[in-house]
């Protein structure tokens, strides 16, 4: 039964319920779409715990139907320390996926907030944008050294609630460079 019928049925049901002196309990209608929460695991990375979980909550704060919740067992996004090659994640862009933070990247002055961040867009379905500006979180090394910026816009995080709508789904591996 959609919205529009069971906000009939209630107002129905409160119109002959009220004149008789009934109580009536009635649930709210089931019109907002669920949260989809996705589970990560930064215990790979022990030297960026606070990074990472400042990148997941920039997410949090940006959107409402997919959440970012850590945890030690059954995580679908795993973070892990590497010290060459980059940063990159290896993803379906639907909630699975390995992160690799390059310790060398943090070394050179990239903000290893911002790249757990950027990294997790990736897990949430959205593509690289270099020559994006630094206002863009997607545009990733792009904009150099001096961007810290680990929020994503207003437009990568609607892009990012239309993707999670209609919840969790599979799509094909892909590996992605910060």
């Amino acid at each position: 039964m959609n919205g529009r019928a069971i906000s009939r049925v209630v107002a129905l049901a409160t119109a002959v319920a009220a004149p008789l002196g009934l109580g009536l309990a009635v649930a709210p209608a089931a019109s907002a779409a669920a949260v989809t929460t996705l589970y990560y695991s930064s215990s790979g990375a022990p030297d960026y715990l606070t990074q990472i979980d400042q990148g997941a909550a920039n997410w949090n704060a940006a959107v409402t139907d997919v959440k970012l919740v850590k945890r030690s067992t059954g995580t679908t996004i795993k973070f892990h320390e590497t010290h060459s090659g980059g940063s990159y994640t290896n993803t379906d862009g639907h909630g699975h996926g390995d992160i690799y933070l390059d310790t060398s990247q943090v070394a050179e002055g990239f903000d290893p907030t911002r790249i757990a961040a950027h990294e997790l867009g990736h897990n949430l379905g959205l593509p690289d944008h270099y020559t994006g500006p630094c206002s863009e979180l997607m545009s990733g090394h792009g904009p150099g050294t001096s961007c810290k910026n680990a929020k994503p816009s207003a437009a990568e995080a609607a892009k990012v609630q239309s993707l999670w709508v209609n919840g969790f789904a599979a799509a094909e591996l892909r590996n992605v460079a910060y």
